[in-house]
C-alpha cells in the first residue's frame, strides 16, 4: 500500500510569532505535516525550545531569534530561509502581544498604543514586504495572517483591536492584490489555550467583559475554558494546503470543535438621488433612512 504524501511535504513555511501558545502548535503541526519550518520568537530560550522539541520528532527545522516588528529581525528571517531552505511557500503570522489588562481609551499610553500596532499589525506587514515579492516571482504562495474576534470590539482594549483590525484590512487589500500573481492571503481569528487565556488575569478580564454586557454566558464560559491549541492549528494547516486552493480574502474562525466565517465587509445601500439636481441630504433626511435601514 503506498503511503499518503504528507499534507504539506515540500512546503519551506516562514512562521512569524511560533514559540508559545497557537503559534508554536501551528508550527508543530506543520513540520508534522511535512513540511520546512522556519520559528520565530523574541525568547532564544523558547527559540531554542521550539527548534529541538521539533527537530527530536523529526521535523526539518531552523530558528530565529527576535521581534517580527524588527526590519533587521525579518531581513534576518529571509536570508536565513533562503540559506537553509531556497523559496518561500508559505508565510504565517502568529506574533503579537496581549493589552495591559484592563486597557481603555480613558488611559491607554502611546506607548502601550504603538506596541500593540507594531507587535500585530506592522509585523505582519514587515514579514509580508519581505517574502511576498519572492513568492510573486514564482508565480505562486500562501500567507496566513492572525486576526482576533477583538477586532469587532466586542472585547474592549485600544490597540489590540485596532491592531487585528488593521491586520483583517491589510489581509483583504493583498488578497486582492496579488490574487493575479496566484498568491493567497487569509486570516484566522483563532481561540485556545494559551498563557494569555489563563489565569487570574485572564479570568478578571473575561469577568469584567461578561458584567458589562459585552460578552454572553456562553462566550464567558467558553473563554475560561479554552481547548489546547492543537485544534486551531489544523486550520492553519488546511489553508497552507492545497484543499484551500481558490481560497482567499477571507476572515475565518477557530476554536476546539468550532469552525466559522465572518462575511467579507460589504457597504449596504441606504439611500440615492441625482445630487445634479437636488440638494443635499438634511440631518432629518439621513436619521429617517438609517432608522428606516438600521437592522435591529
Amino acid at each position: 500500500m503506498t503511503e499518503a504524501v504528507p499534507e504539506l511535504a515540500g512546503k519551506v513555511a516562514v512562521l512569524a510569532g511560533s514559540t508559545s501558545g497557537i503559534g508554536r502548535a501551528v508550527a508543530e503541526a506543520y513540520a508534522a505535516a511535512g513540511a520546512w519550518v522556519v520559528v520565530n520568537g523574541r525568547r532564544p530560550e523558547a527559540v531554542e525550545e521550539t527548534v529541538e522539541s521539533i527537530a527530536s520528532a523529526g521535523g526539518v527545522v531552523i530558528g530565529i531569534v527576535g521581534s517580527a516588528a524588527d526590519p533587521a529581525v525579518v531581513e534576518e528571517m529571509v536570508a536565513a530561509t533562503r540559506a537553509s531552505y531556497g523559496a518561500v511557500d508559505v508565510l504565517v503570522n502568529c506574533a503579537g502581544v496581549a493589552e495591559p489588562l484592563g486597557s481603555s481609551i480613558l488611559d491607554v499610553s502611546l506607548e502601550d498604543w504603538r506596541a500593540q500596532l507594531d507587535a500585530h499589525l506592522t509585523s505582519t506587514f514587515l514579514t509580508c514586504r519581505a517574502f511576498v515579492p519572492g513568492m510573486v516571482e514564482r508565480g505562486r504562495g500562501v500567507v496566513v495572517n492572525t486576526s482576533s474576534h477583538a477586532f469587532t470590539g466586542t472585547y474592549g482594549g485600544t490597540g489590540y483591536a485596532a491592531g487585528k483590525g488593521g491586520v483583517n484590512s491589510l489581509t483583504y487589500a493583498l488578497a486582492a492584490e496579488l490574487a493575479e500573481h496566484g498568491i493567497r492571503v487569509n486570516a484566522v481569528c483563532p481561540g485556545a489555550r494559551t498563557r494569555l487565556s489563563e489565569g487570574p488575569d485572564h479570568e478578571r478580564t473575561i469577568a469584567r467583559l461578561h458584567a458589562r454586557g459585552l460578552i454572553d454566558d456562553l462566550v464567558r464560559d467558553a473563554s475560561l475554558a479554552p481547548a489546547p491549541p492543537e485544534h486551531v492549528a489544523a486550520l492553519y494547516v488546511f489553508l497552507a494546503g492545497e484543499r484551500s486552493a481558490g481560497l482567499t480574502g477571507r476572515v475565518l474562525a477557530g476554536a476546539g470543535g468550532y469552525l466559522g466565517a465572518f462575511d467579507p465587509p460589504r457597504e449596504r445601500l441606504l439611500a440615492w438621488r441625482d445630487a445634479a439636481s437636488n440638494p443635499p441630504w438634511t440631518s432629518a433626511d439621513i436619521e429617517q433612512f438609517l432608522a428606516v435601514n438600521t437592522p435591529d
